[in-house]
């Protein structure tokens, strides 16, 4: 099973891609610029940054080749060289090193680079959520290597954000409420959610875009033997018993279990981790558990990431752009949100 995504790449995307070296696994785009949000026109769209992940195998021979093709893209760190710039990129944060607000081929660019082996654990453990939560939502796709592990990965993600969904959701719910609960997961516990960020950007991502989530969701909804899912009523029931809950809370990923397992079993009784799942799967709370977790998981990624962008962007860089966003969170919360999106 290969990763469902948009993979007619335009002009556009293909020039901005041939001003990088090109040893990339995985690149695509994602955000406002890229995908039409409710309540942005078509003009506005076309004046937003674009955001780009790109994974590559060797950060550091990356780094070199693209410190040569595009010095001006890195704030003072440059200096410092590519060896120290993929150890910045690696062992902080979220394993991502982004250059922002780049003039590229006539539009702003902001791009995050990740190495391959980081984005795989992301993908499947969830130690980050941080580029694992990005691709829960629709992505333009770019390029993608025949990498069986990345394949396999990439889709493990999109089920991990179902099962998660699922625990979190009540017995029968919309298809829209679904796609709501998956697009809000990498933004639990986002300290930018209160800082910085349109209040209802969720709401907004989905409402426009429910075709694409579509796309993404529905071969592994259809498989899914825990969901009766009715695509032409856009309605979802899934099992809500201890047993099935059980089952859930044993798929999700590693990280995601681990922090689970911390808010549960009190200090020095160390239970074996089946056992307490076991127990929240009887818990009337069991969704609020799964969501305690994320959050946790999501809250300490997002801190120490924008933490480490202050150094990657230089300090007006992370000024302008800080403002840029703040003036969006200001515009969102004049726009009173409707019935939908309040749920």
């Amino acid at each position: 099973m290969t990763l469902p995504a948009l993979h007619n790449t335009s002009v556009l995307y293909r020039r901005i891609l041939s001003q990088f070296p090109q040893d990339i696994s995985l690149a695509f785009a994602y955000g406002s610029g890229v995908f039409k949000q409710h309540g942005t026109s078509q003009g506005q769209m076309e004046k937003n940054m674009l955001d780009f992940v790109f994974a590559v195998d060797d950060p550091v021979t990356w780094h070199t080749m693209n410190l040569l093709q595009n010095r001006k893209h890195y704030s003072i760190l440059k200096l410092l060289g590519p060896t120290v710039i993929s150890s910045i990129q690696n062992d902080h944060g979220a394993s991502v090193y982004y250059n922002t607000l780049v003039p590229v081929d006539g539009r702003i660019i902001k791009y995050g680079v990740i190495s391959t082996d980081s984005l795989i654990d992301d993908l499947i453990h969830w130690k980050t959520m941080y580029v694992a939560g990005r691709l829960h939502k629709p992505v333009r796709l770019l390029v993608q290597s025949e990498s069986r592990k990345l394949r396999a990965a990439l889709v493990a993600n999109l089920k991990s954000a179902v099962t998660a969904s699922f625990l979190m959701l009540p017995e029968s719910f919309t298809e829209e409420d679904f796609f709501l609960q998956i697009a809000g997961l990498s933004y639990a516990g986002d300290f930018r959610m209160v800082i910085g960020e349109d209040k209802s950007k969720v709401a907004n991502i989905v409402k426009d875009n429910i075709q694409h989530f579509r796309i993404l969701y529905s071969n592994i909804l259809r498989d899914c033997p825990q969901v009766v899912y009715k695509p032409h009523q856009g309605k979802l029931e899934v099992d809500k018993s201890p047993e099935g809950q059980f089952t859930q809370l044993m798929a999700l990923p590693r990280t995601l279990q681990q922090r689970i397992t911390k808010l549960v079993d009190p200090p020095g009784k160390n239970r074996d981790v089946e056992e307490i799942l076991l127990q929240v799967a009887q818990d009337p709370d069991c969704g609020t558990v799964v969501q305690q977790g994320i959050s946790s998981i999501v809250k300490s990624s997002s801190i120490t990431q924008s933490i480490k962008g202050i150094a990657t962007a230089g300090l007006w860089k992370t000024v302008s752009y800080s403002s840029k966003k703040l003036m969006k969170m200001w515009k969102g919360g004049r726009r009173k949100p409707s019935v939908s999106q309040m749920s």
